[in-house]
């Protein structure tokens, strides 16, 4: 008798949840944050030094919006899941761009084991937003075209033109040319309609370049800056890429989010700050 009891206990316990339905959204708005390793940088690129910069490296990121209407990925990293071949976290990879350059990304956990560990699988994601087409953004975006994916012109235009810009991986996003797509036209796309999370022209590093408004109860409002800014002291020191589409329209767009942070107090995000990242709780943790 005891025994199956305990039988009983087992099968109860290693069927807990089962059936149940899988998450699609949060009571509240939550970000996570997503961990996509580390990028071996030279500073020199962004018109700086390495004694002006606190860290040479950059952090890789993609962030996970859960929203009462649905659940947004923005961005996608730079090292596809499929494509480590089950290389574990710590690894060195080397990748190679459209136009040839190497860079160099040590491997986090792939994508897939943090969202999994989040309570919302690739599958549970409703919207895409890539910051921008570059190859450390966009990497693990086909296991994504089953969602919503929000675009502007001039990125999707670029992303599919033949030939693709040197920084872009065309392979890692071609699947989203059959995806449900929301041409974004508009300076700021409100993706579930309450004004909790925006898209925020921003061009410049790329043609149709973005960043992402969250606001959160408890946290408040957060910018995450996609490749507006590289380095904590590209804003401090006003110094810019010297590889962006257009030099103006970077300054440009640095100006109109630096008014927007100055009016609404929302914190900016580098998303390749190695420095700021390090510090940010990481999935499955969040912030709301």
């Amino acid at each position: 008798m005891r025994n199956l009891v305990a039988l009983i206990v087992l099968a109860t316990a290693a069927c807990a949840g089962c059936g149940a339905a899988r998450p699609t959204s949060a009571a509240s708005t939550r970000l996570y944050v997503l961990d996509g390793g580390v990028l071996a940088s030279d500073p020199a690129r962004y018109r700086l030094t390495e004694t002006e910069v606190q860290s040479v490296p950059l952090s890789v990121a993609a962030y996970l919006v859960v929203h009462p209407a649905g659940v947004l990925l923005w961005d996608a990293g730079a090292i596809a899941d499929d494509e480590r071949r089950s290389r574990p976290a710590g690894v060195e990879y080397r990748v190679k761009r459209t136009d040839g350059q190497e860079r160099i990304v040590t491997l986090a956990p792939t994508l897939e084991e943090q969202l999994q560990a989040s309570g919302f699988p690739p599958d549970a994601v409703t919207h895409l937003a890539l910051s921008h087409y570059h190859w450390d953004h966009t990497a693990d975006a086909n296991a994504f075209a089953h969602a919503t994916w929000l675009v502007r012109e001039g990125d999707r235009a670029a992303m599919f033109a033949d030939p693709a810009p040197g920084a872009a991986r065309p392979a890692t996003y071609a699947a989203l040319k059959g995806s449900k797509t929301v041409v974004v036209s508009a300076d700021e796309h409100d993706v579930f309609g309450d004004g909790t999370v925006i898209t925020k022209a921003a061009p410049g590093h790329s043609e149709g370049h973005q960043v992402l408004s969250v606001k959160l109860a408890k946290t408040g409002g957060v910018v995450l800056s996609g490749d507006l800014y590289h380095y904590p002291e590209e804003r401090t020191l006003n110094r810019l890429p010297t590889f962006e589409v257009s030099e103006e329209q970077t300054a440009a767009s640095r100006r109109a989010l630096e008014a927007f942070l100055m009016r609404t107090g929302a914190a900016l995000w580098i998303q390749h700050d190695l420095v700021n990242h390090r510090t940010l709780r990481k999935a499955p943790q969040y912030y709301d």
